[in-house]
């Protein structure tokens, strides 16, 4: 099953991502993608705001890896900077993935071995400051 919604305004978008959020359990993976700017973390950031009542998120572009304590905890994963699949082998992500806690993941297709084979696929089209289309597949 896919859904796609077309959003307006930067407030539409992060309500989307709430209500989203509401959905997502411990052991959740979801696969983020779009283009650079396209809300890829301001997602994550209403997710993490919506579940735990605080906005404490950034990307972890540069640490490819940060958690959110709380209950569930989110991680929170950017392989934007992976160039080579064989490369995530090195980061110690296997913590992350070990079905305890949402785990939200930024440019996975980088690295695509890692993201679960049941997980949500979000697909972000647009930048800047026009609307966003949002496409969010199930796969299983």
């Amino acid at each position: 099953m896919e859904e796609r919604v077309i959003l307006g305004t930067e407030r539409d978008f992060e309500a989307f991502a709430a209500a989203f959020s509401r959905r997502l359990h411990a052991g959740d993976v979801v696969a983020l993608s779009g283009p650079l700017g396209s809300g890829k973390t301001a997602f994550v950031r209403a997710v993490v705001r919506c579940l735990h009542g605080a906005d404490q998120s950034y990307s972890p572009t540069f640490t490819f890896w940060h958690r959110y304590e709380g209950t569930p905890a989110i991680d929170h994963i950017d392989l934007f900077r992976i160039d080579d699949p064989r490369e995530s082998a090195e980061l110690g992500l296997e913590e992350a993935l070990d079905g305890s806690s949402i785990v939200l993941v930024e440019w996975w297709r980088n690295a695509p071995e890692l993201v679960a084979e049941r997980r949500y696929e979000i697909e972000i089209e647009g930048s800047g400051n026009g609307p966003r289309v949002v496409s969010v597949r199930r796969v299983t």
